[in-house]
């Protein structure tokens, strides 16, 4: 971080010091200049950046902490944190618009989309046809840019018409305006080892704990829509029961 002398505190302000250091960072937050999930600079460098001791920072970074805004980690350093998106669990929404609810902006990228065997899962969720094929899409979801969800999703041949789409949207807008709606829901959440490809994905840990959602999204009439599996970053992304 460059010395600048607008950067330095006003010790004569009726404002404590530690206070005014806390309304820097979270300048800084909010346009841009630290991003969400970034290392903000060491206790030293804020010091000479600021013109105020350790103690100062310490109690700054200290009060941000509390209030969720900085995160410590140990032995890497203090990160800006990632704002938790939550969704209730019986809705059924796009996580396009989860995000938007939650003041975040969403993108996708499609990693696979292709036709496959339908398995047993399939034939026995999605009703179709031993020997049939069905439709594959894997898509990784990311909130202001971080990876949050690794979904896979499998339809049957009656969307096929997924395979000559953009993807890169909001799967559940698409499918609305082509007459399909989904409207409800079965849920099975349960708790996995990540495996190092997810991991490498999702930008996390090797060995971590990470949330693994099925679910089978029913139309209007009650008819099956497609079955989704999703890896889920259980550090940003939490359901409401």
């Amino acid at each position: 971080m460059e010395n600048r002398k607008e950067d330095k505190l006003n010790s004569e302000a009726s404002s404590p010091l530690y206070i005014q250091l806390m309304q820097k960072l979270k300048n800084s937050i909010s346009t841009g200049e630290l991003q969400t999930g970034s290392k903000i600079a060491p206790e030293q460098e804020l010091c000479s950046t600021y013109g105020v001791s350790r103690i100062t920072v310490r109690k700054a970074i200290s009060e941000l902490e509390k209030q969720g805004i900085l995160e410590k980690k140990q032995g890497k350093g203090t990160f800006v944190t990632v704002p938790a998106i939550h969704r209730k669990l019986h809705a059924v929404n796009s996580f396009h618009d989860t995000c938007r609810m939650n003041g975040q902006k969403p993108s996708t990228k499609v990693l696979v989309l292709r036709t496959v065997p339908a398995s047993a899962k399939d034939i026995e969720e999605l009703g179709v046809s031993q020997g049939s094929r069905v439709v594959e899409t894997v898509r990784i979801h990311f909130a202001d840019r971080i990876p949050v969800i690794l979904e896979e999703n499998h339809f049957s041949m009656a969307y096929s018409y997924l395979l000559e789409s953009d993807l890169n949207g909001s799967l559940y807008n698409l499918l609305s305006e082509c007459g399909a709606e989904p409207a409800q829901a079965t849920h099975v959440i349960s708790l996995k080892k990540a495996s190092k490809q997810v991991c490498g994905l999702l930008k996390i840990e090797e060995g971590t704990s990470i949330m693994f959602l099925h679910e089978v999204i029913y139309d209007k009439k009650g008819r099956p829509l497609h079955i989704s599996s999703q890896y889920i970053r259980g550090d940003i992304f939490q359901f409401r029961i």
